[in-house]
């Protein structure tokens, strides 16, 4: 018998899977830029809060300037030859043919902005404080980025030594009451003729070490002598401690304000130490120079400055001001002062524990405790919800680890009837109320009735 055709077989082969489709990379931070997150804004949030109560309880003023300004400004104002100036600003053109920066410090422009909105007619001193984003495009480091932000005092319009102090104090206290502990580095670098003759002692003793310095601070020395001071080669460090001090070259008056400055320290409590050898990195200072540092064992974190500021009296007629305007004033560096915090407070950066929780469960008691919530916060009650979730049991869970005394759930039988229950969180005990009576009901058991 003829036998059937038999039917061939499939290999047995297993598809191949289908080729994974390749999105786009994902975009990174631009090198020297941050995303501030919510376990640091806490730290921000208190420094603020110390830097704007302490600035209004001396009577200054906020002002924000442009992050945009012209060239020029910097360029005149904070000095051609500094290293903000040659290496660091955000310079471009725009279309309008306009060059222009991003604003790498606050001085000159509130200085600018004193001089163009006429605040020369207002009574004297004029002060100002500000909380600003600046950008350096500097090598990024610890504590240091290339968009950082600023908290500054500047008092414009008077020359009393007083208020030299006065910057030196608020700058130490902000970092006291925001929980660093620090030290004013103090000195002054007097007048521009003062400076003048101290310079050219000054380039007489670098010179017999030229071979010694590093190309950048070999420039420094032709183009501008005071810089060397402010150089962190390490060799410039063992070099500076046998180089002339400026405080022999101070003229009488110079002396007699330096003295004046640290008598209000001394009788404010201020903790400050003279450093002779301190000039700051900008040029427009005269007078009084200080930073600030944190107290710390580690000597390479003790010498980090948090901030600085001085007397800058010959700024305003660099940029245009037709008279003198003697000014002083100060900025914090906020990341760096941040970090030092992080250390003085690990546990700030925890959530905030909330008094009560508003739980809900099916459509119509998520409408209810949308109203409740608003209710509870609106009453000073800080209150907390999970109104996205559906779950009892997550909303709960929640609300434990925001550390929740009281809940008050909303159900469908508690909007029927009119009710909700308040729950104690950490005996598991609950109550029926009446819905209208909420806040009144929590704030009793929260001793705020």
């Amino acid at each position: 018998m003829p036998m059937k055709p038999q039917p061939m077989k499939k290999p047995d082969v297993t598809p191949a899977p289908a080729p994974v489709k390749k999105g786009p990379a994902p975009i990174q931070p631009i090198r020297g830029m941050r995303d501030i997150l919510p376990a640091e804004a806490s730290y921000w949030k208190k420094l603020y809060r110390e830097a704007e109560q302490l600035s209004e309880d001396y009577g200054y003023e906020r002002i924000e300037t442009p992050v945009l300004e012209e060239t020029a400004l910097y360029v005149r104002g904070v000095g051609k030859q500094t290293d903000i100036v040659e290496k660091e600003m955000y310079s471009f053109d725009t279309a309008g043919g306009e060059h222009v920066s991003l604003r790498p410090e606050g001085t000159a422009p509130i200085m600018r902005s004193y001089i163009h909105h006429g605040m020369l007619n207002r009574p004297q001193p004029v002060k100002l404080w500000y909380w600003s984003p600046m950008f350096r495009h500097d090598r990024p480091q610890s504590g240091r980025y290339r968009e950082f932000w600023q908290f500054g005092c500047e008092s414009l319009g008077d020359d009393d030594p007083v208020l030299d102090a006065q910057m030196a104090f608020l700058a130490w206290k902000t970092l006291k009451n925001a929980g660093v502990e620090s030290v004013v580095q103090i000195n002054s670098i007097g007048t521009l003729e003062s400076r003048a003759n101290y310079k050219n002692a000054l380039v007489a003793y670098f010179r017999t070490k030229r071979h010694k310095l590093s190309e950048d601070d070999k420039k420094r020395l032709v183009k501008n002598p005071l810089r060397l001071l402010d150089s962190k080669e390490p060799e410039m460090q063992e070099l500076k401690a046998e180089a002339p001090q400026i405080m022999d070259w101070l003229d009488e008056d110079s002396k007699a304000h330096f003295m004046q400055v640290l008598e209000y320290l001394d009788e404010a409590g201020v903790s400050y130490q003279l450093d002779p050898y301190l000039v700051r990195g900008l040029d427009y200072y005269t007078m009084t120079v200080f930073e600030v540092t944190p107290v710390s064992d580690n000597a390479d974190v003790a010498k980090l400055a948090l901030g600085g500021g001085g007397r800058y009296d010959g700024l305003a007629e660099l940029l245009g001001s037709g008279r003198p305007v003697p000014a002083c004033g100060f900025a914090l560096g906020i990341e760096r002062v941040v970090t030092r915090m992080k250390e003085a407070m690990p546990d700030l950066g925890a959530p905030e524990k909330r008094d009560v929780f508003v739980a809900q469960l099916g459509e119509q008691g998520r409408k209810k405790a949308f109203a409740i919530f608003e209710e509870l916060r609106g009453s000073g009650i800080r209150a907390a919800e999970a109104l996205s979730k559906k779950a009892i049991k997550a909303q709960m869970e929640i609300a434990n680890k925001m550390g929740a005394k009281w809940a008050v759930i909303i159900g469908q039988k508690e909007v029927l009837d009119g009710t909700a229950i308040v729950r104690d969180m950490d005996a598991g005990t609950q109550e029926i109320v009446d819905a209208r009576k909420v806040v009144q009901e929590i704030k009793k058991k929260l001793g705020k009735e």
